[in-house]
């Protein structure tokens, strides 16, 4: 008999959030982004309003935390719309969220931006 393995599931990040109809938001993702998995940590691009991968050395908004993504989004070829995890009270899991290429330094700029939001990173 074949052995399936799941791989995670959509929201296997959130622990717990307030209310649904406050703490998530439905936003634009940025053509040109590569895929990005639910539970990815993303930035907002200052000039444009749209959202892409959350990058701590980067200087165009994307800088700074500004959720996490509920649902996998693929934007490399155009804007692509997707519910974001974009205020608390919330609490989510640390070691499932997605920081793509930031190091140690970016992750812990990335865990403070989202206490500010008031989502809060707990070992799982």
């Amino acid at each position: 008999m074949a052995t399936y393995t799941e791989g995670a599931l959509p929201l296997e990040f959130l622990i717990w959030e307030a209310h649904p109809g406050f703490c998530r938001e439905k936003v634009t993702v940025v053509s040109g982004t590569a895929a990005m998995k639910a539970g990815r940590v993303i930035g907002k691009i200052t000039a444009s309003g749209k959202f892409a991968h959350y990058d701590n050395a980067a200087s165009n908004g994307t800088e700074v935390v500004a959720g996490v993504l509920m649902y996998d989004v693929d934007a490399s070829a155009a804007d692509a719309e997707v519910t974001v995890l974009r205020r608390g009270p919330a609490l989510v899991k640390a070691g499932a969220l997605g920081w793509g290429a930031n190091d140690s330094t970016g992750i812990t700029a990335g865990t403070a931006d989202l206490a500010l939001l008031d989502i809060i990173a707990r070992a799982d």
